[in-house]
């Protein structure tokens, strides 16, 4: 465990931008917990001018800053407000989870860039190996990716991202100076609310053989300015729109040791694709049922019964991965989904 008992130097960027939250600072936010969000929390607002990391409302934050008059104001829930002016050379700050993963994360706010050196994006480190990444949403002038490897594309969440990697050698990280690469996706048409599946950009990064590591650390949506002024309120939390954990698996009493996973895939304007993943044993049945106005527009790998109402799955021979097309009709809750052995 890394000590997080004092503040790094951060390095002065020389060339290309220090990139998001700045590897210095990253030792200080290395944590051994998991801290699941909830809505249970009232802690009253706070409002952090000095490098600290913790917990506020069930969500894990990190503040840094190498100078100036930048803060940031912890809020109900996974809400902050951050403002900062030209005499901060280097600040970055955020609220999201102590513990990085395939979760789904939906944001919303404000973000005032300006013409300036700022970004808003997720971001988080793993270990084995040790990678440093980014899911870049929006940006001031400055593309923070600016001369990294181009890799490829990937289109999710109603955009198109570029995906690239760059290399830090003999770098600041959460292990100390160490030579890792940096993964990135940086959305195309930039924008400062949305929902970002973390899974597709994972997945994405894999095809274009860019391998995350095994063992996670900390995941947070961060607002960072450099050299800059400007603000944002971001509110994060995990889900996408009114939906359940897309992690949080369902195993209903008495139907064995059958598990249905479901996660999002791409969405539009008027439809979105749901992930399902089986596990504890491959004879199954799924039922899934929809919301009102809801109903199947696609189904792949299974066998699917219905097109509204309570729809069922079972295998066709593709394995225990399926997914759906569900045309919304307004309804953008997910289906509740139940799994019992076939």
């Amino acid at each position: 465990m890394i000590d997080t008992g004092e503040i790094p130097t951060r390095p002065r960027r020389r060339g290309r931008i220090r990139l998001l939250l700045g590897a210095a600072c990253a030792a200080v936010l290395a944590v051994t917990g998991t801290m699941t969000a909830t809505n249970a929390y009232a802690e009253a607002d706070r409002t952090l001018t000095s490098n600290l990391t913790g917990t506020h409302n069930g969500y894990y934050f990190s503040f840094w800053k190498d100078s100036g008059n930048a803060s940031m104001t912890l809020r109900a829930d996974g809400r902050y407000t951050s403002s900062w002016d030209r005499s901060t050379n280097n600040w970055v700050g955020g609220k999201g989870w102590a513990t990085g993963n395939r979760r789904t994360v939906t944001y919303s706010g404000s973000y005032n860039p300006g013409n300036n050196n700022t970004y808003l994006a997720l971001y988080g480190w793993t270990r084995n190996p040790l990678i440093e990444y980014y899911v870049v949403e929006n940006f001031g002038t400055y593309n923070p990716s600016s001369g990294a490897t181009r890799m490829g594309t990937v289109t999710t969440d109603g955009g198109t991202y570029d995906i690239l990697r760059s290399q830090r050698v003999n770098a600041p990280s959460i292990d100390g100076n160490q030579t890792f690469y940096q993964f990135w996706s940086v959305r195309q048409q930039k924008r400062s609310s949305g929902t970002i599946t973390t899974a597709n950009h994972f997945d994405a990064w894999a095809r274009a053989g860019l391998n995350l590591g095994t063992n996670h650390s900390y995941q947070v949506m961060a607002t960072e300015g450099y050299q800059s002024s400007g603000s944002s309120d971001i509110t994060v939390r995990e889900g996408g729109g009114s939906n359940p954990d897309p992690t949080t698996p369902t195993n209903p009493p008495g139907n064995g040791n059958c598990n249905a996973t479901i996660s999002a895939g791409q969405q539009w304007g008027d439809r979105f694709n749901l992930n399902v993943a089986v596990s504890g044993t491959n004879s199954w049945v799924v039922s899934l049922g929809l919301g009102g106005g809801q109903s199947v527009q696609n189904s792949w790998n299974a066998s699917v019964s219905g097109t509204s109402g309570t729809v069922t799955a079972r295998p066709n021979g593709n394995g225990n991965n399926f997914g759906l097309t569900i045309m919304a009709n307004g309804n953008w809750n997910w289906p509740t989904v139940t799994c019992r052995t076939g």
